[in-house]
Order: structure tokens, then sequence, then C-alpha cells
């Protein structure tokens, strides 16, 4: 563990600090990139993306190697990624505006066809004299073994950069995000917008295949976006949240992999965001799984309230077991099943109010006033003093009580 928190508070070394800042970035340029795919609703654009370029690794080996080079150069092998990403990026297009395809029809055949084309480059590369020990199986799982200084370089140079473009592209891509026709009518190039976006999806996935490779980058640009959504409504804190969380997954993930070397790093990544993801689905305020069920629970016993105070007001026998509980915990039954002082006041009030709701029900009911009535509200919640005593006057002379 001693290795783990010198790699988390940067004690590691300097190689290892380079990696975990890159790592951090790259997390929260995939956060916050990934974000707007998914606000889209076109999230599985970037498993397209990230599997167009293994081809393009493979061909920047082929290409360096016959050029004399080792064919290892990160600067290479991400240029070639780049270049058959974006080919990859520019058919998918084509192929929903051009075809009857629908989007994710294309998204398929894209994603096999790079891929299979990928692998068996990569087997045509283990054959080749320098390709046994060319190490491209780390593109896939992501690995910082033997990773230089200027490949750190690079990826947090690349990551700052693409952070930097999601924050000046941020409104426009918001816009397009949400409603298409509206950022057209503002004047908003709806076709740039949507290629800048898959352009920052395909920066970090190629700036990212060395760390956590074209397999996993995908986890990356979703998971966070998916987790930042249990804590907020609004779009601006979705991507910036999820920005973060982005971070902290790649930092944190980075550190453990620094202090175990033997385990991949891309996965590791991936399952500290995964991590936060499972703790934001059950804990989260608004969202979350307990959340629900505490509000589930409580609705239940509002319920159960409500009936039992209406039994009590109408001398009627209850048996119901979770309504004996309540009533008697508030202290408005006795154990022997007769209603305390304050529970007759409470039954009282309880059937007052429904004669209320009846009469307003009856009276408002071409207004929006009642559509918020749930059975549980209580009036004065929806109604003034002065109208609830316009009521009151209705109660009475309508013979409603």
């Amino acid at each position: 563990m001693s290795g783990f928190w010198q790699a988390l508070f940067f004690q590691a070394g300097y190689n290892a600090t380079l990696v975990a800042v890159g790592a951090a970035l790259l997390g929260f340029a995939a956060g916050a990139g990934g974000s707007f795919l998914f606000l889209r609703k076109r999230a599985l654009v970037s498993d397209a993306v990230a599997h167009a370029t293994l081809p393009g690794v493979g061909l920047a080996f082929i290409v360096m190697v016959s050029l004399g080079g080792d064919g290892r150069s990160l600067v290479g092998l991400l240029a070639g990624s780049a270049l058959t990403a974006w080919v990859g990026l520019l058919a998918l297009e084509w192929m929903v505006r051009r075809t009857r395809l629908s989007e994710d029809a294309a998204i398929g055949a894209i994603l096999s066809v790079f891929f299979g084309v990928g692998v068996v480059l990569l087997t045509v590369i283990q054959g080749m004299s320098r390709g046994r020990q060319a190490g491209l199986e780390d593109f896939l799982l992501g690995s910082t073994a033997g990773m230089l200084r200027q490949d750190a370089l690079l990826i947090a140079g690349g990551g700052a950069l693409v952070v930097f473009t999601i924050w000046l592209l941020r409104r426009p891509m918001t816009l397009v995000s949400f409603d298409t026709a509206f950022a057209a009518a503002r004047g908003v190039d709806v076709r740039r917008v949507d290629l800048a976006m898959m352009g920052i999806v395909l920066a970090v996935t190629v700036i990212g295949l060395k760390l956590v490779g074209l397999i996993l980058i995908v986890a990356l640009l979703i998971i966070p976006p998916v987790t930042a959504r249990f804590w907020s409504d609004r779009a601006e804190h979705v991507v910036w949240i999820a920005g973060v969380l982005g971070a902290l997954a790649g930092w944190i993930g980075a550190a453990i992999s620094a202090s175990a070397p033997s385990l991949p790093t891309g996965p590791i990544i991936v399952l500290v965001a995964t991590g936060a993801f499972a703790v934001s689905l059950l804990f989260s305020p608004r969202r979350g799984v307990a959340a629900a069920v505490i509000a589930r629970n409580a609705f239940q016993e509002r319920v159960h309230r409500r009936q039992g105070l209406l039994a009590m007001a109408r001398r009627e026998p209850i048996h119901d077991r979770l309504t004996l509980k309540i009533l008697r915990s508030e202290g408005l039954l006795r154990p022997d099943g007769v209603a305390t002082e304050e529970g007759r006041a409470a039954a009282a009030k309880i059937a007052r109010d429904e004669r209320r709701w009846s009469v307003a029900r009856r009276l408002h009911k071409d207004t929006a006033l009642t559509g918020r009535y749930d059975g549980l509200t209580p009036i004065e919640d929806v109604f003034t003093a002065d109208e609830i005593a316009w009521i009151d006057t209705h109660v009475v002379t309508k013979g409603a009580a």
C-alpha cells in the first residue's frame, strides 16, 4: 500500500508522476467530452471510433518499419490511429446521411469492418521479423510499462489541449446536444458542431490508446457521464462533474497501476470509474437506489397513516399491521386500539381536508391546481388561506360535509 500512496501523491518518481497527471487529464477530457455524446444520445459512436483506430496502429507500424524505423514510435502510431479513426468517422457520417441505414447499424458495420482489418494487420505484423516484440497488444488494454518521458508528456499535453477545446466549444455543443432545431435557428452549424464532438472523441480515443487501450477507452467516455447524471439535472454541471470523475478515475487508476506494474492500466482505470458509478447508483441523493427505497417507504407510511386516520374518523376497524404500527408509534392510537386525543384531532383534520378536496376538485376541475393533488398533499400547500375559507363555505352550503 505504501507504493500506492506514494504514486497517488506524486512521490513514485518523475515518470510515474507524468503518467498520473496524463491519466487525470485524459480522464477529465474523456468524461467531459463523452458527456456531449451521452446527452446527444450517440454514446456508441465512440465505440466505432475506438475500434477504427486499430488498423491505423497496424498500418503505421508497417510503414515505419518499411522506412527503416523500429515501428514503435508513439507519435507515429497515434498519427496512424487518428487517420483511420477519422476515415471511420467520416464513413459513419456518410452512411447515416446518405443511406437508409440507421445509426446503430452503421456503427455495427464500421466497428466490425475496421476491427477485423486491424486484427488481420496485427496477425501480419506478428509474422514480421520485428513484429514479434512490437508490443502492439498494449494498445488493446493499455499499459504504462516501458512508457518514455516524451510519451507521458504527449499524453498529458494532448489531454490538456482537448480539455481546452471542450471549454471553448461547450456552449454550441450543449445547444446541439439538447435541441438541434433550436440550435440551427440560433445560427449554429449543427453538422460542424457534430463533427467537433466526434473530433473530441477521436482525440480522446487516440490519446488514450497507450494508457487505457482501444477496447476500454469507450468505457471511460461513457461511464463518467452516466455517473454524473445521478448527481445533477443541469447539462453544464453534468459535463464538469463527469470530467472530475474521469480525472479521479485516471489518477487513482494510474496510481494503482504504478504500485502494481503487473496489472494492466486500462482495466484498473475503468474499474475505478465503475466503482464510482456503483456508489452513485446506490447512494445518489436524488436518483440512487437507497434514496428511491427511502422515498418509497416514506410514501407508503404516509398512505397508511392517512388511511388509518380516515378509518378512525369513520369509526371503522383497522386491521393492517403497518397502519397500526405507524399510528401507535406516533401516539395516535393506544395499544388496545382506542384513539388518543391527538389521534381523534388528526383524524378529524384528515376527514375535513378530504371534504375540502372533494369540493376543490369540483370547483377547479378545469384548472391545474387540483392536478397537484395526490391524495396526500395538504390543502394548505395548494390554496391560499382565503381560497380555503371560500372552499369551507361551499363545504357547508353544498352539504359536502
